[in-house]
């Protein structure tokens, strides 16, 4: 894969989506957008809260991303998304088909850890566990690849974009 249409960045809270991002889309030369800005002020409020988001909550926010997704067809581009759920996901490539998602992974203690450092950010590591009970990893009909969080911030970039390369080219 030269130039995906678009990736969508997916994980828990704290494994880098909003670090790992914007080095990608660098790295492929095409936009970044921040998941977290698609959110409705409600859903940071309730997350800011220590409030799990519902999949009622999520719909709109997954349908703005999903909607800037599908501007970004035949162009590329990379957002981030969590992504937690297969029917997130579905909802995303419903709107914008040909997506690709790349999976950041680690263990609970490091991403735990990371969170914990992170400054003004709105998500609590009161919500992890929920975000863990929630997750759905990639099934393996899902276009995209699992990447371990462990290492430098440069590090996890080269293997998501050398594992992305490997992908066959998405469909137009």
């Amino acid at each position: 894969m030269s130039t995906p249409h678009v990736v969508v960045v997916m994980g828990v809270a704290g494994t880098g989506k909003t670090t790992i991002g914007p080095l990608l889309a660098a790295r492929f030369g095409v936009p970044y957008a921040e998941g977290d800005e698609f959110h409705p002020p409600a859903n940071i409020a309730k997350m800011s809260a220590g409030v799990p988001l519902t999949d009622d909550d999520r719909r709109p926010w997954l349908d703005a991303i999903g909607a800037w997704a599908h501007e970004r067809s035949g162009l590329g581009g990379v957002v981030s998304c969590s992504a937690l759920k297969r029917s997130y996901r579905d909802r995303l490539r419903a709107a914008a088909p040909g997506l690709v998602f790349v999976h950041l992974t680690g263990g609970r203690a490091l991403i735990e850890d990371r969170m914990s450092h992170r400054r003004g950010h709105f998500m609590p590591t009161a919500l992890l566990d929920s975000q863990f009970a929630t997750l759905e990893p990639l099934g393996p009909d899902e276009p995209g690849v699992e990447v371990d969080v462990a290492g430098s911030p440069e590090e996890i970039t080269e293997r998501a974009a050398n594992a992305l390369r490997r992908l066959p080219e998405p469909a137009s």
